[in-house]
């Protein structure tokens, strides 16, 4: 059972709502996107997503992030994302939003932000503290559920 759970659980956690009903346009532009990004650049994008996460009041007590440092990934995804959308992906950009507006923009970005936390999840680090739970099941319940 724990060897089936943890990897639902990290694929749970490394997913966002998915693109998949996002237009044709949306769904060219997020494939640019992706395409464009090297891995520092999708790290450094989970790294934003972080930093942003860490102001939740639920978190921010575990969080030493400093306003500087979001400061700092704020100037640095600003930018990324400038070149992306007039650079790279120009013209993917313009067909998504003339066809589905902002929504289409966002849904691009939807995959663009898995692809960033997945980068991520391949750390072993990351599934090694992520998978500890499994310590704590109580394998006797799982036994007993799923005769």
């Amino acid at each position: 059972m724990k060897n089936i759970l943890l990897p639902l659980l990290l694929s749970a956690l490394a997913m966002l709502p998915s693109y998949t009903f996002a237009s044709q346009e949306a769904q060219q532009l997020a494939v640019c996107l992706t395409d464009s990004l090297n891995g520092k650049e999708r790290k450094n994008l989970a790294k934003w997503i972080y930093l942003g996460m860490s102001t939740h009041s639920i978190i921010k007590p575990f969080s030493n992030v400093t306003e500087q440092d979001i400061d700092d990934t704020n100037r640095y995804v600003g930018a990324l994302v400038t070149r992306l959308l007039t650079e790279d992906c120009p013209k993917q950009a313009k067909a998504a939003i003339d066809v589905g507006g902002q929504g289409a923009m966002e849904n691009a970005f939807r995959l663009v932000g898995e692809v960033a936390m997945q980068e991520l999840m391949t750390e072993p680090s990351v599934g090694n503290a992520l998978g500890a739970f499994d310590k704590y099941l109580d394998q006797e319940k799982f036994d007993k559920a799923f005769q």
